[in-house]
């Protein structure tokens, strides 16, 4: 679940958290919710090469310990042995933003994904143009969302 915030609570074992911050989404290479990136320790960089631009923040946890991991970062948690740990979720946005059955949080919130139903139909507008409009325009629109809604430019 990357929606909501939720603490971890380690209580027996030891496990090791790599953090990524929603900023490096587009990085990560997203499907739906997860990273097509399989293997964080040795990615194939030749087939996802902007993961490595990616930042990892890791944590180690032992018996005790109480990580919390903010709504939208992606994590990976990787027991290291033997391992028993707690984990609380809960939904910080206003109601209407979930659906009636997502207890945790785990679907994309209401309007993102009218958001989202938009861009298809957008998408399905743009696939009349030729190619090289096509593009044209996509890049325009993807300006457009970046200028609107991204909270500091890209890195070089």
């Amino acid at each position: 679940a990357f929606m909501v915030r939720a603490p971890r609570a380690q209580v027996v074992g030891s496990k090791r958290v790599v953090l990524f911050a929603p900023r490096d989404a587009d990085n990560l290479y997203m499907v739906g919710d997860k990273s097509a990136v399989a293997d964080i320790e040795r990615p194939d960089l030749a087939r996802f090469p902007r993961f490595a631009r990616a930042t990892p923040y890791e944590a180690a946890l032992g018996p005790g310990d109480v990580l919390f991991i903010p709504a939208l970062w992606f994590h990976n948690v990787v027991a290291r042995d033997f391992s028993v740990a707690v984990n609380v979720f809960w939904k910080h946005l206003p109601p209407e933003e979930y659906a009636g059955k997502d207890a945790y949080g785990n679907k994309d919130p209401a309007s993102a994904h009218k958001a989202s139903m938009q861009l298809a139909a957008a998408l399905k507008s743009l696939a009349a143009l030729p190619p090289d409009h096509r593009d044209f325009f996509a890049r325009r629109l993807v300006a457009k969302i970046k200028d609107t809604c991204y909270l500091q430019p890209d890195a070089p």
